[in-house]
């Protein structure tokens, strides 16, 4: 009964009032900032004050220093109103211009280097007010329920077969090809299956114990095994790798070519026969119809639809 007595003495002006006294550290400061008098913001913080048990803010010097329990209360308290905004924010339509809400992405490390730089770019660009995460997609993500539970907007990235149970678009498909230093002798002699087995490749980490890649699945279904002498777990670095040694990394042409201008390496054709590389973009039933969800994932293609045209 106490915390619903409590529930009721709370509004979402008063928890505005809470996170701006806290982060600005100042009640003169958090009543410009909320454009309120300053008298109003010192009778908003002596509720806070009441309802809490707790000083909130305390004198140091000549500042203002959160408690220990205020420092606590901010984090919620921007999750209460980030929630509080996106509550109605679909029902009114979504404009990028004036919005405030945070855009969760979580991405494969296989897309093309220059994809999320400018999907930041653009988002920062059209959507100045609006936050944006940028998270791994591996294994432990559970980008499933992640999707579900509205802690991811957006997942992106390659399989074989994508999941049938979430909404998907696909992106970009990519021919496999390989990328090798320059002094590779394969760069000279050329390749054929057998010595393309043989070689020295190297391969990102498996996300979790047995995982197989798009590669390695792919050559499983043909009965066959590459030599992987190299594994790493940060995709990113493997073409300086590759650069430096006799080693052959085997995956899409479009990611290839953006370390052509940069390192000493060559792209050779991939003497397997391989399908094309898929990439899409899934999100969950929940998010299908949300304005903010539909403005994203066309900020997605549009930037995947552009890069590809480079």
């Amino acid at each position: 009964m106490r915390d619903h007595a409590l529930f009721d003495k709370i509004d979402l002006h008063l928890i505005r009032v809470l996170h701006t006294v806290l982060t600005e550290r100042s009640v003169s400061r958090a009543a410009v900032r909320l454009g309120m008098h300053q008298p109003a913001v010192s009778a908003a913080l002596k509720r806070l004050r009441d309802l809490a048990g707790d000083p909130l803010l305390v004198r140091s010097g000549a500042a203002m220093m959160p408690t220990d329990a205020a420092l606590r209360m901010v984090e919620p308290a921007a999750d209460i109103l980030r929630a509080a905004e996106a509550l109605f924010s679909d029902a009114r339509g979504f404009d990028p211009r004036t919005a405030t809400r945070t855009f969760r992405v979580a991405a494969s490390d296989y897309l093309d280097p220059l994809f999320l730089p400018q999907l930041v770019a653009r988002i920062k660009a059209q959507a100045p007010l609006c936050s944006i995460e940028i998270l791994p997609l591996s294994a432990d993500a559970h980008y499933h329920a992640h999707l579900a539970q509205g802690e991811v907007d957006v997942v992106i990235g390659n399989w074989p077969q994508p999941p049938d149970d979430l909404h998907m678009g696909r992106l970009f498909g990519d021919e496999v090809v390989c990328l090798v230093g320059k002094d590779h002798p394969a760069v000279r002699r050329g390749w054929d299956v057998e010595s393309w087995l043989a070689a020295e490749h190297i391969a990102p980490t498996p996300t979790h114990p047995g995982a197989r890649g798009v590669i390695d699945a792919h050559l499983d279904s043909l009965g066959m095994q590459r030599h992987i002498t190299a594994r790493c777990a940060h995709f990113s670095l493997i073409p300086s790798i590759v650069a430096s040694s006799l080693l052959v990394l085997t995956t899409g042409r479009q990611y290839c070519e953006r370390y052509l201008a940069q390192l000493p390496v060559a792209i050779l054709p991939c003497p397997v026969p391989f399908p094309r590389l898929m990439y899409y973009q899934l999100w969950h039933a929940r998010t299908h119809h949300s304005a903010a969800g539909a403005w994203l994932r066309d900020g997605v293609k549009s930037v995947a639809a552009s890069l590809r045209k480079e």
